[in-house]
C-alpha cells in the first residue's frame, strides 16, 4: 500500500523538478543566451545587466563566449590576443558615446589580476593604442577608441562588480584576514605616530625660530636707540677713560 502511494508521489516530485529545470532553461534559451550565470526572472545573463544603462543598450549589446564573436563585436585589435575566452570566461560589449565598452569577466580573482597585468603591460609598451583599460573586481573593462579620456574613465566607473562570497560555515580565510587587519592597523598607527611627532617637532622648531627672530629684532631696536661715543672710525670703543656717555 505504501509503495503504491509512494510511486505517484515520487513521479510527481520528479516531474515538478524537471518542469522547473526546463522552464529555467527555456528562459535562457528564448533569449539566445547560455551563460554561466543568468537572472532567475528573465534568463538574461547577469553580466549583460552590469552594462551601464543596460536597458537602453541591450538591443545592440553583444554577449560573448568565443573569440570569433569577440572580434566581430569590437574589431580586430592586438590586445584581444591576450584575452582567453575559455574556462567559463565571458564578455559583453556595447557602444556608448564615450567609445566601445567591453567587459570581460574572469572566474577567479587570480585570473583577473594576471590578465590585468598583461593588459597594462601591453598598453604601456604601445602608447599609440587608443584604449582605456581598468580592472573592476573580476572584470577587465575596456573602452576602445574613446572620444575623451575623462569620459572613458567615467564610463568605466559606472561598471560595478556586485558579487560577494558568503561562507555557509566558518570562513577558512579568517586568520589571514585578521592578520592582514592587524598588520594594516599597526602600520597605520606607526605612520600616524611618526607624523604626529614630526608635526610637533616642526611646530616647536618654527616657534623657537620665530621667538628668536622676535627677540633679536627687539634687542636690535634697543641697541639702535642708544647713543654711544666712538673715536675709532665708527668702531665700538671700550669706555676705559670714562669719556663715552654712560648707558641708561
Amino acid at each position: 500500500m505504501h509503495s503504491f502511494i509512494a510511486k505517484p508521489v515520487f513521479i510527481l516530485v520528479i516531474a515538478v523538478m524537471l518542469g522547473g529545470t526546463l522552464s529555467y532553461s527555456a528562459a535562457g534559451q528564448q533569449n539566445g543566451y547560455k551563460s554561466q550565470e543568468t537572472s532567475d526572472k528573465d534568463g538574461v545573463p547577469v553580466l549583460l545587466k552590469h552594462l551601464p544603462d543596460w536597458e537602453n543598450v541591450r538591443s545592440q549589446a553583444v554577449f560573448i563566449q568565443d573569440k570569433e564573436t569577440l572580434r566581430n563585436a569590437v574589431g580586430a585589435r592586438p590586445v584581444l590576443d591576450l584575452i582567453d575566452i575559455s574556462g567559463g570566461t565571458e564578455a559583453v560589449s556595447a557602444q556608448y558615446p564615450a567609445g566601445r565598452l567591453l567587459i570581460v569577466e574572469y572566474t577567479t580573482p587570480q585570473a583577473s589580476i594576471a590578465a590585468d597585468a598583461a593588459f597594462q603591460k601591453f598598453l604601456a609598451e604601445d602608447p599609440a593604442v587608443s584604449t582605456v583599460c581598468r580592472r573592476v573586481g573580476n572584470y577587465s573593462v575596456f573602452v576602445f577608441d574613446p572620444t575623451d579620456a575623462n569620459a572613458a574613465n567615467e564610463l568605466i566607473g559606472r561598471v560595478k562588480y556586485e558579487k560577494t562570497v558568503q561562507w555557509l560555515g566558518e570562513d577558512p580565510f579568517l586568520m589571514q584576514k585578521l592578520e592582514r587587519y592587524f598588520a594594516q592597523t599597526g602600520r597605520d598607527v606607526a605612520i600616524s605616530t611618526v607624523l604626529w611627532i614630526a608635526l610637533i617637532l616642526g611646530i616647536t622648531l618654527a616657534a623657537g625660530i620665530a621667538a628668536g627672530i622676535v627677540y633679536f629684532r627687539y634687542r636690535e631696536s634697543q641697541r639702535a636707540s642708544r647713543t654711544a661715543f666712538s673715536d675709532a672710525g665708527g668702531m665700538t670703543r671700550l669706555n676705559l677713560d670714562d669719556l663715552s656717555e654712560p648707558l641708561p
